[in-house]
């Protein structure tokens, strides 16, 4: 898998790959590994562009062809070049030219942008070491076994192995936002006894081959000159795209460079997501490409049977030429079917693809430009990631949300705790005996005070926070790059640094009690007590967090020689450690929390002397483990975690987004369903969806977990299966009449579905795979009954995994997704829209979203009033230019049956061009870009207006054959109502009479007014762009007709147009006849809109519009 991407821009030739590659430090080989050839390893480059300045053209031109109406408009431009066709090939081969053109400049532009972005990262000026001296260099000329010098607020070139820091502990932090869309602060270490001149550093590493994988475990193994082996870990490994912090300065070897970095194997780029709309314009495309064909199948077998009559295949005024009598009669046939072809092709829109692609683009300004997206915290607004699928907000029928930090703010604050049985309220030192406490005797105070000391000091202790001293650049809270608070004390202007803002609740929620965190300086922690006494601990050993422990705990060593050990976690991971009666006391109140708040128990023991030389030797011999490292410190961990007991519990809120509840009964009310993919606490995420009125007090709860699945009677499969099916017939078969189409009712409004991640790993995969088909459809059923649907301890393939799920369910419904940090981002990849918030989590779910937004608030008008407005606009754009088309080419199909199919065209040559081009273009472009049919306001005071656009209502086969039929009608009126005129073709006044070119343009006159004037009538919103562009595309039309016609143009052969335009205007009968085909062809349409009855109060805006009362 790799040894492709290594070949692709490393310039060596392929070898045999290994398992592990050997780095010398600095180049200097270890004198008895001399004889070894090192490998040549990658340059630094990165290359993320798609195009050079050599092969643009032919790559370009190749994926454009690519597209199948592209490919079918170089067709019939060839067969018009090879074969004698009526037409021109200027008539198709320039519109063709044109959107060839228009979309190489747009992808042109895009890869110029990456280039540029790729030399800003390739040029970057960067400090390496050699022979003893520091020299700059660019990025992209550092090799593999460089040591590196990185300063503070510097972004790692590469991936380093850190070998040497400037603070005493021998730590660096830094933040991993580019890689992982964490930008909470990580400790890294430097490898143990190394020599501090690393110019004279004898070492070599053994590392692995280039992966992929951010967290993989596997260790490294450093090889030093004395063959003494180390373990290297990740927390060794500093990736490339991180970015130093709260560090002076670090050194580090380069182990992986350029396109081998893990940042540049992650890169992905995001599959091309394809709108609904798309989809219809092909199925409408096939329908008149069959149109097409039957007509030149028609004239081709109806021009043979004229000719097959006698005399009429060779009249004496145009006798044959030899050539013609000796060519085969099939391929006449064929070449006459061809040039049919090409003579109705115009039937087909090419310029629709241009007019979309702009009307995207352009129309995409507006959600940027739109001043109520704007968040003044953060200065920014809404950003535009890909303009391709504007429409399909408009059409979203499925909302995954997560929680943290979407539906939440991710803001933590210390609300209470309870020490002991008893609450402590925030902001208040006094404890007080809560009512879920019996107690049988008066409270011993000076007992409880030493507890109440116990607990703050292990909130104190136990945790990865970092001081900022005052005087540094950032004296604010930092968690997730967001600066926080100063703290309120003077004398102590510092700011936190931590790896999640719980950390930093905790930590001044402790200060409230009067137990103040001072940092930490070469292992010696500093905390400052009630009584302002300075006390300090020896840090000895941190037993980090990890979501499956989860759980963390620190050794320290008290001044007096007391070993303690402090342990923080969710209640489940505690529960177990501690004694059962110790429990009892704080469970309570945990599970009342646990309703609104974040939980966390709070635990401790004392170390004898004989018990911490047993943890210390383990802890260490586990670190040092070159083979299954991490399972031996797992089980160490395990093992000093044990017999601890339980002091107490700890609530820290985490607020609701500004107008979250608001912004969810909105999306209900427009008859989407929301769905909310979380890897929090059952409890807790409950709780949120109960705040933002996804759960309604009257709902009634389907709960599928792990603690729903414990049966002592039957198997976890049986019970699973018992409870889908009990919760099918109760939440399905009441809405058993609604299953037939995906429409919102108030027949199952009453239920809510939770779930959680074990129990849908048992859905997706269960036991027997038989089953599998069987466990997911009564999943997907329930779920799609019930009002909403909350799925917690999700990993995030899991939520891609339900995503896709719902997306390829029957009906395939429009599925949006919306989160703000690294782990939404496989959900946000997978549905049809993916919304990125510009939250604390850093901004990898920005980056791969096709939209982002400040705040979810703006989701409402994103999807209400943008969305449904930009669907209704390109759904008429699209109906609109199929109509225009078919009654551009109907009169020239019927002028076959009058000029014995010869092919003649009814058009002039300049109008078959710049119809599409020039005449008719820009009025629908201003449309859609502008048409407000129902002002914003009243889309997002209504958002039941949501439901009359859905399911893809505008661009159905009714609406597609209600414009069909009005093509052809009025195509039938322009022709036979100017052949009516032509009965008595002496239609000036001198007697003289007008031709079959003053045929064509007086129905090419009516033609252009009357499509031009339809779309006025559709108008609902009216701007100066709207006039300007309609009534001046009428006038241009009239003035270029005099300008083509009134000048005779040396480059033409025949110029069949001149003076014809300007004699046609010149009979009294031409104009009426215009006129009266005008208002004939508008007035089915005017008295539509007229007789037509409005259902609902705001109906009549929606009915005036929608072209077909569907």
């Amino acid at each position: 898998k790799y040894v492709v991407v290594v070949d692709r821009y490393c310039f060596f030739d392929n070898e045999k790959r290994v398992d592990s590659r050997t780095i010398y430090v600095g180049h200097r080989p270890c004198p008895d590994t001399e004889a070894f050839i090192p490998s040549k390893f990658c340059d630094n480059r990165i290359v993320s562009s798609k195009y050079t300045v050599w092969n643009f053209l032919p790559k370009n031109l190749f994926e454009q062809f690519r597209r199948i109406a592209n490919f079918y408009f170089l067709i019939i431009f060839l067969v018009q070049v090879i074969v004698d066709t009526p037409t021109s090939p200027v008539t198709s081969g320039l519109p063709l030219f044109f959107v060839i053109t228009v979309t190489a400049i747009k992808q042109g532009y895009e890869d110029w942008l990456r280039h540029k972005a790729d030399n800003e990262v390739n040029k970057y000026p960067v400090t390496v070491l050699e022979d003893g001296r520091s020299v700059k260099k660019e990025s992209e000329k550092i090799k593999v076994g460089d040591v590196v010098e990185v300063v503070e607020d510097e972004t790692f070139p590469c991936d380093l192995i850190l070998l040497q820091s400037s603070r005493e502990d021998g730590t660096c932090f830094v933040t991993t936002a580019s890689l992982d869309g964490e930008s909470n602060h990580k400790t890294h270490y430097t490898v143990p006894d190394t020599e501090k001149d690393l110019q004279a550093l004898p070492a070599t590493i053994e590392c692995e081959q280039p992966q992929p994988d951010l967290y993989n475990r596997n260790p490294f193994r450093c090889l030093m000159m004395k063959q003494k082996a180390l373990s290297l870990g990740p927390e060794n490994l500093l990736l490339k795209g991180a970015t130093l912090k709260n560090t002076k300065k670090i050194y580090g070897v380069a182990v992986y460079t350029g396109m081998e970095t893990k940042m540049a194997l992650n890169y992905q780029g995001k599959s091309q997501k394809r709108s609904a709309v798309e989809k219809s314009i092909n199925a409408f495309l096939l329908v008149y490409l069959c149109i097409l064909i039957s007509k030149a199948v028609v004239c081709t077998t109806l021009k043979y049977v004229w000719q097959s009559k006698e005399g009429q295949d060779e009249p004496w005024y145009n006798q044959k030429t030899q050539k013609e009598k000796d060519t085969n009669m099939y391929l006449k046939m064929f070449t006459d079917f061809l040039s049919f072809m090409v003579l109705f092709n115009f039937i087909i829109p090419v310029s629709m693809y241009v007019t979309v692609e702009m009307q995207k683009f352009l129309g995409s300004f507006f959600i940027t430009w739109d001043k109520d997206f704007f968040d003044p915290e953060i200065q920014e607004g809404a950003l535009v990631n890909t303009s391709d699928l504007n429409e399909e907000l408009g059409q979203v029928e499925y909302v995954f949300t997560d929680k943290t930090g979407t539906l939440t703010q991710n803001n933590m604050e210390f609300i209470e705790c309870c020490i002991d049985g008893f609450q402590y309220k925030h902001r208040d030192t006094r404890s007080e005996l809560d009512g879920f406490t019996v107690t049988d005797g008066p409270v011993n105070k000076l007992q409880q005070k030493e507890k109440e000391e116990l607990f703050l000091r292990a909130l104190c202790l136990c945790h990865t926070v970092q001081v900022k001293e005052a005087g540094s650049e950032v004296l604010a809270d930092q968690v997730d790059g967001i600066d926080g608070l100063l703290l309120p004390q003077p004398e102590e202007e510092r700011g936190f640094i931590a790896s999640s803002p719980d950390e930093i609740a905790l930590v001044r929620g402790a200060m409230e009690y009067g137990f103040t965190f001072l940092g930490l300086e070469s292992k010696s922690m500093k905390i400052k007590n009630r009584e302002n006494n300075i006390e300090e601990y020896k840090l000895l050993h941190v037993l980090n967090f990890d979501p499956v422990r989860r759980r963390m705990s620190v050794i320290v060593q008290t001044k007096s020689g007391e070993t303690l050990l402090f342990c923080k976690g969710a209640d489940s991971s505690i529960f177990p450690r501690v004694r059962p009666e110790e429990v009892d006391r704080i469970r309570m109140h945990v599970e009342r929390n646990a309703t609104g708040y974040r939980t966390l128990c709070v635990a401790y023991k004392q170390l004898s002397a004989e018990e911490y030389a047993v943890a210390d030797t383990g802890l260490r011999e586990a670190r040092l483990a070159l083979q299954d490292r991490e399972q031996k410190l797992m089980a160490m961990y395990n093992q000093v975690e044990t017999g601890m007991s339980l002091i107490g519990a700890t609530a820290v809120e985490d607020r609701l987004q500004e107008e979250a509840a608001e912004t969810m009964e909105a999306l209900q009310g427009a008859g989407m369903k929301v769905w909310v993919l979380t890897g929090d606490k059952m409890e807790t995420a409950k709780s949120t969806c109960y705040a933002c009125r996804l759960f309604q007090r009257g709902t009634e709860l389907l709960e599928l977990t792990v603690r729903t699945l414990e049966d002592g009677r039957l198997k976890r499969e049986e019970k699973l299966l018992e409870l889908l099916r009990d919760y099918h017939r109760r939440a399905v078969k009441r809405c058993m009449s609604f299953l037939s189409c995906r429409s919102w009712s108030t027949a199952n409004q009453d239920y809510g579905f939770i779930i959680d991640g074990a129990t849908l790993s048992l859905v997706m995969n269960p036991p027997r795979e038989a089953d599998a088909s069987q466990y997911r459809s009564l999943f997907l059923q329930i779920c799609q009954n019930c009002t909403a649907v909350l799925c917690c301890r999700m990993a995030p393939l899991q939520k891609a995994q339900i995503v896709k799920m719902v997306k390829n369910s029957k009906g395939s419904p429009i599925t949006l997704s919306i989160g703000d940090g690294a782990n939404d981002v496989s959900m946000i990849l997978e549905a049809h829209v993916g919304i990125g918030i510009k939250g604390k989590e850093g901004r990898q779910a920005v980056r791969n979203s096709d939209y982002a937004i400040p705040k979810l608030k703006h989701l409402k008008k994103l999807l209400l009033a943008h969305g449904h407005l930009y669907y209704v606009r390109i759904a008429h754009l699209v109906q609109y230019f199929f109509y225009k088309n078919l009654c551009f080419i109907l009169p020239q199909f019927l002028y076959q049956f009058f000029c014995g199919y010869s092919q003649q065209p009814l058009y002039d040559a300049a109008y078959l061009t710049m119809y599409n081009i020039c005449f008719t273009s820009m009025p629908i472009l201003a449309y859609s870009l502008l048409e407000q049919h129902i002002s914003m306001e009243i889309l997002l005071d209504n958002a039941a207006l949501y439901r009359e656009i859905a399911n893809n209502a505008m661009l159905r086969w009714r609406p597609f054959l209600y414009w069909t039929v009005l093509g052809i009608f009025q195509g039938l009126l322009f022709f036979f109502g100017v052949r009516f005129l032509f009965s008595n073709p002496a239609l000036q006044d001198n007697g003289q009479v007008f031709g079959n070119w003053s045929y064509g343009t007086i129905v090419f006159t009516v033609l252009v007014f009357t499509v031009t004037l339809k779309l006025a009538l559709d108008t609902r919103h009216w701007t100066w762009i709207n006039h300007f562009v309609i009534w001046g595309s009428l006038a241009f039309y009239v003035f270029f007709s005099f300008f083509w016609g009134g000048i005779i143009w040396p480059f033409l052969k025949q110029q069949r147009l001149y003076f014809v335009f300007a004699n046609m205007l010149s009979s009294v009968s031409a104009w009426l006849v215009i006129i009266i085909l005008i208002l004939l062809s508008l007035l089915p349409e005017i008295l539509l809109v007229v007789l037509r009855k409005p259902r609902g109060p705001h109906s009549r805006q929606v009915y005036l519009f929608l072209p077909f009362p569907f």
